[in-house]
């Protein structure tokens, strides 16, 4: 029987398993088999989203093992996002049932919106300017819009609990003056070289937890520059490692863990899954966080360039 995994508490009383299996570049060929190998071996947490094209598939590893008897729908967390384009209130419900249809689903558990930033409706998920060249066209909806448009859903069973992706401060702030649900989660990159201390402490006061992705620090990221670091190598994590006798990534995902963040390492490959997942046996010492927090120097890899312009970008203005 696969082990019990530790939960939070969100502000709403529900829990969410502290590690996931997230599924971002995961190939719709690649992550049912990924899903199903991971509910055995005692995954019960996946985090999905409309755009990155494989909610169906996803729901197909699931499916498998609720027909197997291996879990019930209630044993699992699920996740999914509402895309850019999707921002206008009278999108959302729609939405929602959409990704619902992909994932064979009922209910989520937690539904975010996935960037504050809107993009121009009913043309493509990646809709151009007039200019092109990969200049993206623009919404003017307001997410604090979209987020009211979310509210009912809880009240209609068909998500247990909302929250947000990608915001910086601000927008968590001008979000919460007109809240009637307040966020549980807000997921953003976060790794050692982004750390997103002040981010965290913010919405710690607010009773908001931090769901990290990327937490390895992205390395097959399609964007990637030969000149950036590479954190899986960086040579204070590789000691560390070998001091615990445990992989670079078991230190980066304890790590989170161990700062009270939800963590959601994305991977397809069985023995990945499962070292990922091989990270209850250990804890990091205060000496080795003060350490990894050290590693801090704001770099980001998952900036949103092609969206920069936007006024609700959440990273142009440093606002963390």
């Amino acid at each position: 029987m696969a082990a019990k995994v530790p939960v939070r508490t969100f502000n709403n009383g529900k829990t969410v398993p502290v590690i996931g299996l997230g599924t971002w570049k995961s190939a719709p060929g690649d992550v049912t088999e990924a899903v199903k190998y991971a509910i055995d071996i005692g995954y019960r947490h996946f985090d999905c989203a409309y755009v990155y094209g494989n909610e169906k598939e996803v729901g197909e590893g699931i499916a498998a093992k609720i027909e197997e008897g291996i879990v019930k729908r209630e044993d699992l967390f699920i996740t999914s996002k509402i895309w850019n384009t999707f921002h206008k209130p009278d999108l959302v419900r729609g939405a929602l049932l959409e990704s619902l249809k992909n994932l064979n689903l009922t209910y989520l558990d937690l539904y975010l919106i996935h960037w504050p930033l809107a993009y121009k409706e009913g043309d493509g998920l990646f809709p151009e300017d007039e200019a092109g060249q990969g200049h993206l066209s623009f919404s003017n909806v307001d997410f604090v819009d979209t987020w009211k448009a979310m509210e009912p859903l809880v009240g209609e069973g068909l998500v247990k609990s909302i929250g947000v992706s990608n915001f910086n401060m601000r927008q968590i702030s001008r979000l919460l003056d007109s809240a009637v649900i307040k966020p549980v989660t807000n997921q953003v990159e976060c790794h050692p070289y982004l750390n997103q201390s002040r981010l965290k402490d913010y919405c710690d006061t607010h009773g908001i937890l931090i769901t990290a992705y990327s937490p390895l620090g992205s390395p097959d990221r399609p964007w990637a520059r030969c000149d950036e670091p590479v954190l899986l190598e960086d040579p204070k994590v590789l000691a560390i490692a070998k001091r615990l006798e445990k992989t670079p990534a078991q230190v980066l995902i304890r790590y989170q863990i161990d700062r009270g963040n939800i963590v959601i390492p994305k991977s397809v490959t069985q023995q990945r899954i499962a070292s990922n997942f091989d990270v209850f046996d250990f804890k990091l010492s205060k000496e080795d966080m003060k350490l990894i927090d050290s590693f801090d120097r704001d770099l980001r890899f998952c900036g949103m360039a092609e969206s920069l312009g936007h006024r609700h970008h959440p990273f142009e203005n440093n606002t963390f």
